[in-house]
């Protein structure tokens, strides 16, 4: 068990940098609810009369454009009031959806359009009692600033407050002594009280009026807007869902058909190149040896073309030594000469990443190599702050796409399942461009 002594405790100093914004944000809480308090007197009397006076006139022509009136006021305090909680709230709310008319709707459409909207009847109510808390902050407000600054310099004005001789000060009345000395020390004693507790008793008074405004003003907007965030990532999960299921089955309607071109059609012939030579053994020995001697070489082309295959699958260069040497790798297979760009240091990334851009560089390689026309290309892998940035260039014809049907389509695909975006820029006779970015 470890000794007082050797027991530290680290004491976190208030630098300068620390201060200057515990000052900064007191300027702030503290000219919001003292700006607060009158600006709420102002809304609760523009407000409570112009609804009271729509409202009785309502059975006439005249009420109905008071009304609109009224609300669109609201609406002008209610955005002013938004835009002054950012700084206290140290964010930035959003501006809700207003109801709007159509560009030729006509007058009566135009008044009576905000007089539906929810919003606006929220801003309406948030102007008729928003005095209750800007009030209630105000008073805090005012009374610790009041007996900090009054407290604090006592000793400059204690001398120009005439006193009769029969009139007892706060100090003698409690029984702690008199005179003018003790009288000051006691007042600034109060004063540093209230210098210490300044600053969280503003700042309660400041979010207490803040948050209240801000449930009415931009509640409704914030729940709006986390909906619509949430409905957005659903379709980026399922966009992301059905590129995975289109990219696998791309790559697996591509493999069964390189099988079937490939491999499979020299099995079938190796098959039957070993069914003659078995009926040859019999009266022409050397006729069966040539025929096994071609079967031997259908073998290892058929071997290698499962190599090749088999690296498309997964690259055991890949999951061994990781993406570096697997596009060294392939750069070296290319039959047109790539220039290689990687990052300096050989750092692992997710799985899922690098038999990703393994991919893109494997597909875009060999369509440069098919298609383009092309002298020489370029690969370069670089981090940027939206993740992994694997771009391929060539000075070929152009004209790829990334439209369906077309051979990038599934690439994209891929790329999209892992979260990530393909970008392709192919002019006609100016080479070709393909950007991916993958989310590490």
């Amino acid at each position: 068990m470890p000794s007082v002594n050797d027991m530290t405790t680290t004491i976190t100093p208030l630098g300068p940098g620390r201060f200057s914004r515990i000052i900064r944000q007191l300027g702030i809480d503290t000219q919001y609810v003292l700006l607060g308090f009158p600006l709420g007197i102002i809304t609760l009397v523009l407000c409570v009369t112009g609804f009271s006076v729509g409202l009785g006139l309502a059975v006439t022509v005249v009420g109905f454009p008071i009304l609109f009136v009224t609300v669109l006021q609201a609406r002008g305090f209610a955005t002013l009031e938004r835009a002054r909680i950012g700084p206290v709230l140290r964010t930035r709310l959003p501006h809700p959806y207003y109801k709007k008319a159509e560009p030729r709707a006509g007058f009566w459409r135009r008044t009576f359009v905000p007089l539906t909207d929810g919003q606006s009847w929220l801003d309406l109510l948030h102007g008729t009692f928003r005095v209750i808390p800007s009030t209630i902050s105000f008073a805090f407000v005012i009374t610790w600033w009041a007996g900090t600054l009054g407290g604090l310099t006592t000793v400059l004005w204690d001398w120009s407050i005439p006193r009769p001789p029969d009139n007892k000060d706060l100090p003698e009345l409690l029984g702690i002594g008199s005179g003018a000395e003790l009288r000051v020390l006691f007042y600034t004693g109060i004063g540093l009280v209230f210098a210490l507790t300044l600053v969280p008793v503003v700042r309660g008074a400041a979010l207490f009026e803040a948050w209240a405004a801000r449930a009415m003003l931009s509640g409704v907007a914030e729940l709006r807007e986390r909906v619509a965030e949430a409905e957005r990532g659903r379709d980026r999960a399922r966009a992301q869902t059905s590129a995975a299921v289109s990219a696998e089955a791309s790559a697996l309607r591509r493999l069964e058909r390189d099988i079937h071109d490939g491999p499979q059609q020299r099995l079938v012939r190796l098959a039957m190149d070993l069914g003659r030579a078995d009926l040859q053994f019999d009266h022409d020995p050397a006729a069966a040896r040539a025929t096994v001697a071609e079967a031997l070489s259908q073998t290892r082309e058929t071997l290698e073309e499962l190599r090749a295959l088999s690296r498309g699958i997964a690259p055991p260069i890949l999951v061994d030594r990781g993406l570096r040497a697997a596009l060294t790798a392939l750069a070296g297979r290319s039959l047109v000469p790539v220039d290689l760009e990687l990052p300096a240091t050989e750092e692992r990334l997710a799985a899922n990443v690098e038999t990703t851009a393994y991919f893109v560089v494997a597909e875009a390689l060999t369509n440069v190599a098919k298609h383009s026309h092309a002298s020489e290309c370029k690969v370069t892998l670089a981090r940027s702050a939206y993740g992994m940035l694997v771009t391929v260039e060539d000075d070929g014809v152009g004209g790829a796409s990334l439209a369906k049907g077309h051979g990038l389509n599934g690439l994209a695909d891929r790329v999209r399942a892992s979260g990530g975006e393909l970008t392709v820029t192919s002019p006609l006779d100016a080479g070709t461009k393909l950007v991916a970015i993958l989310p590490i």
